[in-house]
């Protein structure tokens, strides 16, 4: 067992505190003080966990009430039918193992989010030991090291910087934000900062793409910020999804029908009939077993798939089958900003230039001295072929170049640049001198508006410079202050001339110079986010978004895409600091006014989570990063991104987007919703069918008749009636299916008036059947008791197979009538009908059949009855329909 580690708050201290604190110094450790910490504290790596044994995985899914109902089943076929129940059994054993096996792949497929998270770390790192610089395999890391950093860097573990020469560190991994973070090793912070801004810290797995530091190791393994993110994904609780509590219900539902009915049976076998207790509990088994759907499990397996298949086609990569369905039930979605709502990629929105301000869009010429400078001032370098690498806000600025034909390559060749003052946190500015080709120098500089507009002493306007004056600089600062309410990220341009190369020192090169403009940049919204939000909340999902950036620009994001009314003007967002002075119990009383949360840690993630989960709600959460990744294992559906997402979150994920948008999420919920809806017909289907042969067989019992042999169920059960179900799966969503609730967490299979029609419709094909039968004992066409039976068995096993296939198309909805909703409209249904039908005359017509099936050939005036008796289930089931329209039952419905 390793050493706890030091828990200080370390980016709250100075230099000489962090370093008392870890008994170290900017020496670094020796090897002997090394090698004691490495024994105390253990390898900087993440924990494995316990894995359990592939037998173990494969043993644990048979804890699911249907399957242990079917495993009775098949038990229950071989004992009382022999070998007639030993087929029964085999089939339903191999559904089950299946099923089993398909869920151990689930569960592999799991444990690959941390296995991701461990394959992030850098392999090696440079540290001071016994006062040289030396490389070592960062698992050899210990607190106290002194780490030295560079651009192209992987933080090899969580470090307080000592030092910062125009550090920059992109920590989207932990943020969630890929804009690089300015470290400032002189300040100290709050306690309560978020990572985000903590910038005087270094943390595990983040990249350091400008500059240089070094920093003191405070924390390694699994006390690091990702190690914190490893246990959480190692110890989230994965929630129930809506689909296993359905099928739970309808289990339960099932179990207790099944043992009802069964009592009642053997209860009439002795006591009415007067039948031996033995032989009445053979019926009673036998019947309980008619009862069970046993190709329920494979048909809901095989909708799922079929379901994963259209969304694959609809760029929604469902890596978990059950996340088909949850889509559907899905209340909440909780979005992340950066690269789902927005497309990560900074981009020029606004110029404040010749005192005006003009959107980006305006063509500004390429001559223009803003333009000139933000492509001067800038590291953005550009490949063969084309894409733009550096900083996201310089290469921001390229691009608009680019847009606006001023090509920085081109220039540079007849203007190159011939010194620069690169840029720093303390000074906020960066320039750059070209030589011109009139021998002259021009000085283009960058910067924070605050801190460039002190050096400016000119303003150029259409061309012409002239003094700046004071109503210049309110101007300037109005503009800046209106672009930063929008939460634009807001750059000054200012140049001057001079006649030779300046001492390269801030105070001279930097000083007396020319305003020139403003350049607004934000990461804007994706173009469909908004419509795609609309949608959502016209279909009751709330969209909420869930950020590790700042408020402002949360907000701001937020109210363009509709997530908060704009009009508004109540505080809809709340920030990690706030979050951490609630207890859990004090949020749930909170939570639901806010649609914006920002500047968020990955812990504030799952609470945020947990919260709508407690309040009933079925949650959606997106996201991207190694952040993220506790929160999408929370979720009742995780959503990864295919295209910037971590192999990290995208092994937490139940489904990863393809095209990494928003709208495709709205997509694939409209999908989920036809998935269960399509289920829900299936087991309607199949339920109403099975209803249909326990109430024939119990009357059948109860009146001595002989009415379906074991083998005309069995085939139905598996064969006529598997096609239709399947069918069913893949039908036309219904209209208006996304203006509709959510059907939510406590929905069933039943709900919707499911329940009612499997019984009145199970009670309708066992009086047409049990009619027809009738039918053929009164009207005869042979003289011996046992061809007579024969002919009134067949006519009932014709009769109960051609209902079913009929009755499929009754099930194309629960309230409207068939021929309104289409009866050729699916085409898998077109060819499926036919299919089960030649299947089902086969056993009857096709010579050597009917030994097997214990059936005679039929009269026409027989094939009439049950053609007849057939398709009065589509006129019985249309008048109750048209009924309970008129009396508004089809509202209530979801």
């Amino acid at each position: 067992m390793s050493k706890e580690q030091n828990k200080a708050l370390f980016y709250t201290q100075g230099e000489e505190e962090v370093l008392k604190n870890l008994d170290t110094s900017v020496d670094g450790l020796s090897t002997a003080q090394a090698k004691e910490r490495l024994d105390a504290y253990g390898y900087n790596e993440l924990d494995e966990g316990e894995k359990r044994s592939l037998l173990s995985k494969f043993i644990y899914q048979f804890k699911d009430l249907m399957i242990i109902i079917l495993l009775v089943a098949a038990a229950l076929s071989v004992i009382t039918e022999g070998m007639h129940g030993l087929t029964d059994a085999c089939i339903i054993l191999a559904v089950v193992v299946l099923n089993a096996a398909f869920g151990v792949y689930q569960e592999g497929q799991a444990e690959a989010a941390i296995e991701a998270l461990k394959n992030m770390s850098s392999p090696m790192a440079r540290v001071r030991r016994d006062g040289h610089v030396i490389e070592i395999d960062s698992r050899e890391l210990v607190p106290g090291d002194i780490v030295l950093l560079e651009a192209g860097d992987v933080v090899p573990a969580d470090m307080r910087l000592l030092e910062a020469a125009s550090l920059k560190i992109e920590e989207a991994a932990l943020t969630g934000e890929s804009v690089p973070v300015e470290k400032d090793v002189t300040e100290t912070v709050d306690a309560e900062a978020g990572i985000g801004d903590r910038v005087n810290m270094g943390y595990q797995n983040s990249n350091v793409t400008y500059g240089r530091g070094t920093g003191v190791v405070t924390n390694t393994g699994m006390y690091t910020e990702v190690g914190k993110i490893a246990d959480m994904l190692a110890n989230a609780d994965e929630s129930q999804t809506p689909l296993k509590q359905s099928l739970e219900q309808l289990s339960k539902t099932l179990t207790y029908l099944i043992v009802a009915i069964a009592l009642v049976t053997f209860l009439v076998s002795v006591f009415i009939r007067g039948e031996q207790p033995l032989e009445g509990l053979m019926v009673a088994v036998a019947l309980a077993v008619a009862a069970i759907p046993e190709g329920l499990p494979a048909i809901v397996t095989i909708l799922l798939s079929l379901g994963t298949t259209t969304l694959a086609k609809r760029n929604s990569i469902v890596r978990k089958l059950p996340a088909v369905e949850t889509l559907g039930s899905t209340e909440i979605i909780a979005s992340d900003k950066t690269g789902t709502l927005t497309m990560n990629q900074m981009t020029v929105e606004k110029v404040y230039t010749n005192g005006q301000l003009q959107n980006a869009s305006t063509e500004l010429g390429a001559d223009n001295t803003t333009l000139r400078i933000m492509n001067f001032a800038n590291d953005t370098k550009v490949a063969p072929d084309g894409k733009l690498i550096g900083d996201p806000t310089e290469t921001a600025l390229v691009q608009f170049g680019l847009d606006h034909n001023f090509d920085v390559r081109d220039v540079l060749k007849s203007e190159p640049r011939v010194a620069e003052l690169p840029f720093d946190s303390d000074r906020k500015l960066m320039s750059t001198i070209h030589k011109e080709a009139d021998g002259t120098y021009f000085v283009a500089v960058k910067g924070a508006p605050d801190q460039l507009l002190k050096r400016v002493t000119r303003i150029e306007i259409n061309g012409e410079v002239r003094p700046i004056t004071d109503e210049d600089k309110q101007a300037i600062l109005a503009t800046n202050k209106d672009l930063a309410k929008q939460a634009l990220r807001v750059l000054m341009m200012a140049y001057k001339t001079t006649n030779d190369i300046p001492t390269l020192e801030s105070a001279v090169v930097e000083s007396d110079l020319i305003f020139s403009g403003l350049v607004g940049m934000i990461d804007p919204e994706r173009p469909e986010a908004a419509e795609a939000v609309r949608v959502a909340k016209e279909a009751g999902i709330r969209p909420i978004m869930i950020t590790g950036d700042h408020q402002d620009t949360a907000e701001a994001i937020a109210k363009r895409l509709g997530i908060i009314d704009p009009n508004d003007t109540e505080d809809h967002v709340f920030t990690g600091a706030e979050l951490n002075e609630l207890s859990d119990e004090e949020f749930q009383k909170v939570f639901k006014q806010y649609s914006v949360y920002a500047r968020v840690s990955p812990e504030h993630k799952v609470r945020i989570v947990k919260a709508w989960q407690n309040d009933g709600k079925v949650v959606a959460m997106t996201g991207d990063g190694v952040n993220d990744a506790p929160s999408l294992k929370t979720a009742d559906i995780g959503i990864g991104m295919g295209i910037t997402g971590t192999e990290v979150s995208k092994g937490a994920s139940d489904m990863v987007l393809a095209d990494d948008n928003f709208a495709t999420i709205i997509v694939a919920v409209e999908e989920g919703r036809k998935v269960f809806s399509n289920i829900q017909k299936s087991i309607q289907y199949l339920l109403s069918a099975n209803m249909a042969e326990v109430f024939i067989i119990f009357f059948a019992t109860l009146f001595g008749w002989d009415v379906l042999q074991p083998v005309h169920l069995l085939w139905i059960n598996l064969v006529t009636d598997t096609l239709p179900a399947i069918a069913l799966g893949v039908e036309p969503a219904e209209p208006g299916i996304m203006t509709h609730k959510p059907r939510g967490r406590q929905s069933n299979f039943f709900d919707g008036g499911v329940f009612g029609a499997i019984m009145y419709q199970g009670v309708f094909q066992t009086i047409l059947v049990l009619a027809v039968y009738g039918w053929g004992l009164a009207f005869p066409e042979h003289h011996t008791q046992a061809e007579i039976h024969a002919d009134a068995l067949t006519m009932a096993f014709a009769t109960l197979g051609l209902i079913q296939l009929l009755h499929a198309f009754n099930v194309k909805s629960v309230y409207q009538s068939v021929f309104k909703v289409g009866l050729f409209r699916n085409k898998t249904f077109n060819w499926a009908i036919p299919v089960a039908f030649v299947l089902l005359m086969a056993t009857i017509v096709v010579p050597g059949f009917n030994s097997l099936f214990h059936v005679s050939h039929l009269s026409l005036t027989q094939w009439l009855a049950v053609i007849v008796g057939s398709f009065l289930i589509v006129v019985l089931v249309e008048l109750v329909k048209a009924i309970q329209r008129a009396l508004g039952k089809d509202k209530d419905a979801i």
